[in-house]
């Protein structure tokens, strides 16, 4: 398979056709607005944090426009990350962000942990397609912090 193949593999294109985590929360305790401008993709990432045995969980919703693969990356995103705990979510995002950063040489123990969205893998041999991956995870990492300093959850302090 040769990299434009690996990069719209299958499960990126489904995603991006069947977006998971689409919608809008009427009232989310984070928020972020993200764009990237050097291709025009847009996201709204909304997060709420409900209390869950062992800290609080994230419920996720997302709306946005652009490529497939920044839209996959938001649906796969939603998949690995709702209904998880914060500290999940942030060693999900950060494996992510390494994953992007690895031009293709990632090791597969680490890769297994995104599940799904290790698909995104020939993405980080584009250094132009890099930000469009990187999207949605970035405006999760910013509703987050919104989230835990709007809620003053009382155990989302300890768990970042």
């Amino acid at each position: 398979m040769d990299n434009l193949e690996a990069l719209y593999q299958q499960v990126i294109m489904d995603h991006a056709r069947e977006r998971h985590g689409v919608g809008a929360f009427p009232e989310p305790h984070g928020e972020s607005f993200q764009v990237n401008p050097t291709c025009g993709d847009q996201a709204t990432v909304q997060v709420r944090l409900i209390d869950g045995e062992g800290g609080p969980r994230l419920q996720i919703a997302w709306d946005g426009v652009g490529c497939s693969i920044s839209q996959a990356s938001l649906s796969l995103m939603h998949d690995l990350t709702d209904g998880g705990s914060l500290p999940e979510a942030e060693e999900l995002g950060e494996t992510f962000r390494e994953m992007m950063g690895s031009r293709g040489d990632f090791p597969e123990e680490k890769a297994d942990l995104l599940e799904d969205a290790s698909a995104l893998i020939g993405v980080s041999r584009y250094p132009a397609r890099i930000k469009c991956a990187l999207l949605g995870w970035m405006g999760l990492r910013a509703a987050i912090v919104e989230a835990i300093a709007a809620t003053d959850h009382p155990n989302a302090q300890e768990e970042q």
